[in-house]
């Protein structure tokens, strides 16, 4: 027997998704962190830059491992428990980052109890928060969450290099999780402790069953290894090396700090946008679009020089493709795999994200090492970029009708597994 819980009035359908933003602000503020703060460790502590670097990696393997576990989470316990966990996980984590001076502990705290709290309060995991809350405009709203990704770095970052420059490094890592620990209350007395799904009085598969069922599903195979070649040539490549080839073509880290920051702006507007036209067009043509745009974002970069209007002109470009996919991918995987195993199949393809993320920032190092030059970084990212888009180009817009019926029948999905904006076909709407 099946019994369908209220659809979740607007108000908290949106503090759902200004939940989701300032969380993933936090967290990715407090990853952001620890490259402002390298430098200043390397005087005060002795750290080298490969041993932080080295725990950055880590900590990325350990996101990888956390996040289908984060993701099941989400599909059985709902939001509050999944976020409360994660946040906690951040903000106890990063408080204990600024009390210590010792190696070890800086890798308990970051590498391990920080990087699980990643794990956890991750754009898969707040993108399929918004699935469950959404019916209309669940792109746009996906975007608008997801994009706190980037907004931390663009609004929170300065803030905490300004705390940064007046006291110390301690406080900045302090502040962070202070105010992870202070959302706790928020989030436990505002939004529902269920999440609002069909619920079904038959048991729930099994972790296992549930992993097969998203392995045999053709979308995300398309999606999984579309987001990991994605990861090699963000988180990876661009994220890793970019200030570094700045730095080699001449720019001074103000000017190259300038042409970042203008390109997290646009690249939160970039979320937003990609998610509203994921309401309104072929999101598969969508996507394929960013990936090839993407690539010709890498070609212009190898062509900067020491042009810097150049170097601004990427940044606006790559920015407005760099997070895009998420809130596209995110729109894909809930109607092609299913609301029910969205969290676990998200969960599965943010770890690939992360995989390709650690290959292409070892990879990006060990390329220039090699050289002495960033040209094979950046060949290597024009042609996966590339890749990439042709992947996704393979899948349908609409799931198959079989894939339909089938998922249609399950008592847990709320809507069939397929689009509700009945105006979407092979091109614009």
């Amino acid at each position: 027997m099946t019994s369908q819980k209220p659809a979740p009035s607007p108000s908290a359908q949106w503090f759902v998704v200004g939940l989701g933003f300032l969380a993933l602000a936090l967290a990715f503020s407090a990853r952001a962190t620890l490259a402002l703060v390298m430098p200043i460790w390397s005087q005060e502590l002795g750290w080298s830059r490969s041993f932080v670097s080295g725990a950055a990696a880590a900590g990325l393997l350990v996101m990888s491992v956390v996040a289908p576990f984060a993701g099941r989470m989400i599909d059985r316990h709902g939001v509050r428990l999944t976020v409360a966990l994660g946040l906690a996980l951040v903000g106890i984590g990063s408080i204990a980052v600024a009390m210590t001076s010792s190696r070890v502990m800086f890798l308990i705290a970051f590498s391990l109890v920080s990087a699980m709290g990643f794990g956890i309060v991750a754009t898969h995991v707040v993108s399929t928060a918004i699935a469950r809350s959404f019916v209309g405009r669940r792109g746009l709203a996906t975007g608008i969450a997801t994009s706190g990704a980037t907004g931390g770095q663009f609004l929170i970052v300065p803030m905490v290099a300004a705390v940064l420059t007046v006291w110390s490094w301690r406080w900045s890592f302090l502040a962070i999780g202070i105010a992870a620990l202070a959302l706790l209350p928020l989030l436990w007395w505002m939004q529902a402790p269920k999440p609002a799904i069909a619920t079904t009085d038959a048991p729930t598969p099994p972790l296992f069953a549930d992993i097969v069922f998203v392995l045999k599903k053709p979308a995300f195979h398309v999606l999984f290894w579309s987001f990991l070649l994605c990861g090699y040539t963000t988180a990876g490549v661009f994220e890793t090396h970019f200030l570094g080839y700045a730095s080699i073509c001449g720019f001074g880290p103000v000017p190259s700090a300038t042409a970042y920051g203008l390109l997290s702006a646009v690249n939160m507007a970039g979320m937003i946008l990609a998610g509203w036209l994921s309401d309104r067009m072929n999101r598969v043509a969508l996507l394929g679009a960013i990936y090839l745009i993407r690539a010709g974002a890498f070609i212009l970069l190898m062509h900067v020089g020491i042009d810097y209007d150049r170097l601004i002109v990427f940044a606006a470009l790559f920015g407005a493709v760099d997070y895009a996919t998420v809130p596209v991918t995110a729109n894909l995987a809930s109607s092609h795999i299913g609301l029910r195993v969205m969290g676990l199949a998200m969960g599965m393809i943010s770890a690939g994200h992360a995989i390709g993320a650690a290959a292409g920032a070892f990879l990006g190092g060990y390329l220039f090492d090699r050289t002495l030059s960033y040209d094979g970084v950046w060949r290597s990212a024009i042609g996966l970029a590339f890749v990439a888009g042709l992947i996704v180009l393979a899948l349908p817009e609409r799931p198959r009708a079989a894939a339909s019926k089938a998922v249609a029948s399950e008592p847990d999905h709320p809507v069939p597994d397929g689009d509700e904006t009945p105006q979407r076909s092979a091109g614009l709407s």
